[in-house]
């Protein structure tokens, strides 16, 4: 019906389908998806209107079109002003071609007051022209807005169920906000009455469901969202499909009002499977019983976890083994419909399945299905079974199933015609990897790289060197790996992967040498590199003596064999090459000479490049004028790097989007996916290292190949960190005494936008979601936070089609917030194209304990119009909790310890929300600390520890929370070694209950 059309030109289509078929079979003929409507009678057939598409047809050329349509207006122009007053079936016979002429790109700027009169009449096919005619032409902003919603709550109120219908419709095709304001609260009455005919009913929940899409903040909750749910037990299937499809929308955003639909759902999909194609007649497709609405169950049943019922879950785990007995049957059709409905039901069925990931005897079934469609003829199914594989991989109980079929994926990887199926069968590969296969795939990844699409060798070579290194038995294998990577594949090799093996190296002694070898080895290719250049300059500035014994191998032949590739570098490899040369003069005095004098030549210090030329000239003076002592002091080996997570892994994350599946964690069950080498140097420590670091890399001052360059926020793999970028709303400074009068931005900070801060509140025990959204922008959070640093992404999308301008996010410091709370932005691009997507990383470090949150500026221009938002940035206290595990005893010890006054905080509130103890575990594991068992004497009681990291201390806390389900009422007591933390703490806790 129309009610499902999701806008306006949903509505045009529709009228073009009616419209567009002659004057044989008039738009009064049609007839509504939802409602049997009453006969047309002869004299409805409109021949005026035939005759009139007829002519329109017959013309010759546009200006023939033209003068016939304009003649047509005319003439409709002069009865709507005549004396005579028109009967209806003129009015609607007038309107109708004035839609028509709408529809063929003209304007229309009159019979709108006739349309509306028309919705007045007792006629069914002059209140269907009418309302046709609104759904298409009226605007949300018209004068007449408000006589459309009179006439609609009359056709409501006349339980007529025919008009009931076109009025919800209507309601549904313009689906405006003012729709919404006036019916949000009718509508769910008219869904859940017990008269209401099955017809109405099926449209009040599509007409609900789009009023909720479009304003779901006027969508009011309340006593009928639990008899709403009762609907899944309809007689009427279409009631039932329409039912869910309200219900899953709604529970996406309160699942706990829709949690008793889960054993409804599975009840009617029971019901469903088990049936026969005869026994759903009216509603079998290509002999496939409701395949829409088994498909729109299996997905609803997705948003909640397993049923904890025993009795719901056996008979959800029978559903779905009958779906993948059905899919092991012979087709009872050999049209492509049959196939499609039965491997629709069959690839939800397995979604759920890897959704509750804990039946291992499905888990298993669902990959030996899955494995028949690898080599399945329709390439679409082959597509759809590697995607699904990748999740499976990520299982305990499935990954081994899925290894078994290594050799078809690697298969089709190599023939494939289809670059998106290689793409999958890529991403498989990489989940399927542990220690037993992984030189295996890492070999066949490496085979396919050589002739692998431009579009996907990046990410092939990010996994590669993930692979590489996070099963690597034997390092040397590991070099041996990345060296290969860049020799295919080097314009492909980021700075991260480089990085990456530099650093592991330096952490590693054992394998220190034969990288030194490899690389010298490497470099006497004659087409090398400059990846291979920059690898093999650091590689042996650090560690060249270790070969330097072989006469092969000695000092001048490797400073030789550098040399011989500098001129054909760019100025950032040459840099990091005469930083090479000055370590060589360290390890080795022999070849200080002839360095000298290329640090002297003109091409060096008189190097156009102001870089080159400054380190030419401190290289130098520094070799001639300090003691072998300073010299051996300001040039040492560099220590090895402290441990955190890889960037290279972040890169892939990120290339792969926000929504990235479960295939890129690198926390995969298998047991066999220990991860190996040292980890990336923490913000903490980057200080530390990074003169050391910029003494090979950048010289004494300027870190010029240090990944300030890298777009990836993690690529500052060897800590050389650039000074932080400022962001783009710093203060100007104090001496800047002239004001921009011109200058969009107001004079004082904005107030927040409405809903702020209850958005901000929900993230208080959650890091991702969707922190604003309105007509014109959606801002999606995503957020990682360890110890004192956190990371912070933040996606601005633009919903509509015109782009935004000057978009310019700012950050900014209430109070002192400054000195507590650092964050370095990124700077997006100025313009968002309408429908598209743009990142802005955050980088966070925590100084001190805060209690006021950062606030986010976001400006733009949309349509010439300055939009100005102000937001609260989710970063709050807890986010830098580090969870602390503590026995009984020593739990109330430092309890115990905590007694002073200042040092507790608490609160005695009422529950605001359900009380629900797996909903509370959740919650207080998403605010930071650990859940401690059995340390309460009351069981009902919740027991917490954590440490709250900051730069300049770390705060102990512990917390008890106590319930009182009778009188629904909690006690929380906060208590932590400093006052204002245990308040702060308390107040943001106590208002997630």
């Amino acid at each position: 019906g129309a009610s499902g059309q999701s806008n306006r030109s949903g509505s045009v289509r529709c009228c073009w389908a009616r419209l567009g078929r002659g004057a044989e079979r008039s738009i009064a003929g049609s007839r509504s998806a939802t409602a049997t409507m009453p006969a047309v009678s002869k004299g409805d057939g409109m021949r005026g209107l035939a005759v009139f598409i007829s002519d329109i047809r017959n013309c010759k050329s546009k200006e023939a079109e033209i003068k016939r349509i304009n003649k047509e207006l005319a003439n409709i122009r002069s009865k709507f002003k005549g004396d005579k007053a028109l009967d209806g079936y003129s009015k609607k016979k007038y309107v109708c071609k004035l839609l028509f002429i709408f529809l063929l790109g003209h304007d229309i700027d009159f019979g709108h007051m006739e349309a509306v009169n028309l919705l007045s009449s007792n006629k069914y096919t002059e209140k269907q022209i009418g309302y046709l005619f609104i759904s298409v032409l009226v605007n949300s902003n018209s004068e007449l807005i408000r006589l459309i919603n009179n006439a609609i709550k009359n056709d409501l109120a006349s339980r007529n169920p025919t008009f009931m219908c076109l009025a919800l419709h209507c309601i549904a095709n313009v689906g405006s906000r003012e729709m919404a304001e006036a019916f949000a609260s009718e509508i769910p009455r008219i869904l859940v009455a017990g008269d209401t005919m099955d017809s109405v009913k099926q449209s009040a929940a599509l007409c609900l469901l789009r009023l909720y899409k479009t304003s779901p903040d006027l969508v009011p909750m309340g006593e009928w969202t639990s008899r709403v749910v009762h609907l899944l037990n309809d007689q009427h299937m279409g009631v039932v499909t329409a039912a869910v499809s309200l219900i899953a929308c709604l529970c996406k955003k309160n699942p706990d009002d829709f949690k008793t639909c889960v054993s409804l759902a599975v009840s009617r999909l029971s019901r469903i499977v088990s049936s026969a194609s005869t026994d759903l007649q009216d509603y079998t497709y290509y002999f496939v019983p409701a395949p829409w609405l088994s498909v729109k169950l299996l997905r609803l049943l997705q948003c909640y976890p397993p049923p904890e019922d025993a009795a719901v879950k056996g008979r959800l785990v029978e559903c779905l083994e009958t779906i993948l007995n059905k899919a092991q049957e012979p087709p009872k059709s050999k049209k492509v419909q049959h196939s499609n409905a039965k491997n629709a039901i069959l690839f939800e069925a397995i979604s759920l399945i890897i959704h509750y990931d804990s039946e291992p005897n499905l888990l298993v079934r669902a990959c030996n299905q899955l494995g028949q469609f690898l080599q399945h003829r329709e390439t679409n199914l082959r597509y759809l079974a590697l995607e699904s594989m990748c999740t499976l991989a990520s299982s305990e109980f499935s990954h081994e199933a899925v290894k078994t079929h290594i050799e078809t994926v690697i298969n089709a990887l190599k023939t494939e015609r289809d670059v998106s199926v290689r793409q999958r069968a890529a991403d498989l590969l990489y989940a399927m990897c542990d220690r037993t296969n992984a030189k295996q795939i890492v070999s066949e990844m490496l085979s396919y790289l050589e002739t692998a699409d431009y579009s996907i060798r990046e990410e092939i070579v990010l996994k590669v060197a993930i692979l590489a290194e996070k099963y690597a038995v034997d390092y040397s294998w590991y070099v041996d790996t990345i060296l290969n990577l860049i020799r295919i594949a080097g314009d492909y090799v980021s700075e991260e992967v480089w990085y990456r093996v530099i650093q592991i190296v330096i952490n590693r002694d054992d394998v220190q040498g034969y990288a030194a070898k490899t690389v010298f080895e490497a470099l006497q290719a004659p087409a090398c590199h400059e990846n291979m250049v920059k690898v093999g300059g650091y590689i042996l500035g650090e560690f060249g003596n270790l070969i330097a014994g072989d006469p092969r191998s000695s000092p001048l032949v490797q400073f030789n064999l550098l040399h011989s590739k500098f001129h054909l570098c760019s100025v950032s490899t040459r840099a990091l090459l005469l930083s090479t040369y000055i370590k060589f003069i360290n390890l080795f005095p022999e070849t200080k000479g002839t360095i000298q004098e290329v640090l002297r030549s003109d091409s060096q210090i008189r190097n156009a490049d102001v870089e080159l030329q400054q380190r030419a000239v401190e290289y130098l003076k520094l070799s001639s004028i300090a003691s072998t002592d300073v010299l051996a002091t300001v040039l040492e080996e560099m220590p090895p790097f402290p441990e955190r997570e890889s960037s290279i892994l972040a890169k892939l994350k990120k290339k792969k989007g926000p929504g990235a599946g479960s295939e890129l964690d690198d926390g995969k069950k298998d047991p066999n996916s220990e991860i190996n080498g040292g980890m990336e140097p923490s913000a903490s420590t980057a200080c530390r290292t990074r003169e050391k670091a910029c003494t090979h890399s950048a010289g004494p001052r300027v870190c010029s190949s240090a990944p300030q360059s890298t777009p990836s926020p993690s690529a500052d793999l060897l800590g050389l960190r650039a000074a932080p970028v400022a962001t783009s709303g710093a203060p100007a400074s104090a001496g800047n005494l002239l004001v921009d009068v011109f200058s969009d931005s107001p004079s004082a900070t904005t107030g927040l936008v409405p809903g702020a801060e209850e958005n901000f509140l929900r993230f208080v025990c959650k890091n991702n979601g969707v922190l604003f959204e309105n007509q014109l922008l959606q801002i999606g959070v995503k957020s990682e936070f360890r110890q004192n640093l956190g990371r912070m992404y933040l996606f601005y999308g633009n919903k509509t089609s015109v782009q935004f301008q000057s978009f310019t996010p700012t950050v900014s410091y209430p109070g002192d917030l400054q000195s507590q709370l650092n964050i370095q932005t990124k700077a997006v691009e100025p313009l968002v194209e309408g429908g598209a997507q743009v990142q802005q990383v955050l980088n966070i470090e925590c100084l001190s304990d805060f209690t006021e949150a950062p606030l986010i500026n976001i400006k733009f221009r949309y349509g010439g119009t300055l939009q100005n938002l102000t937001l609260k940035l989710p970063i709050t206290v807890n986010k830098f909790f580090q969870a602390t595990e503590m026995q009984s005893q020593d739990f109330f010890q430092r309890w115990k310890q905590l007694s002073l006054p200042q040092q507790e905080a608490q609160k005695i509130f009422k529950a605001n929300h359900a009380m629900d103890s797996e909903v509370t575990k959740a919650k207080l594991l998403g605010f930071g600390s650990a859940l401690l068992e059995k340390v309460d004497p009351n069981p009902d009681n919740y027991v917490g520890a954590g440490i709250i990291q900051t730069k300049a201390l770390q705060v102990g806390c512990l917390l008890r929370l106590e319930p009182n389900a009778q009188a629904q009422m909690y006690r929380l007591t906060l208590r932590t070694s400093k006052e204002s933390v245990s308040k702060h703490l308390c107040e943001l806790l106590s208002q997630q209950f």
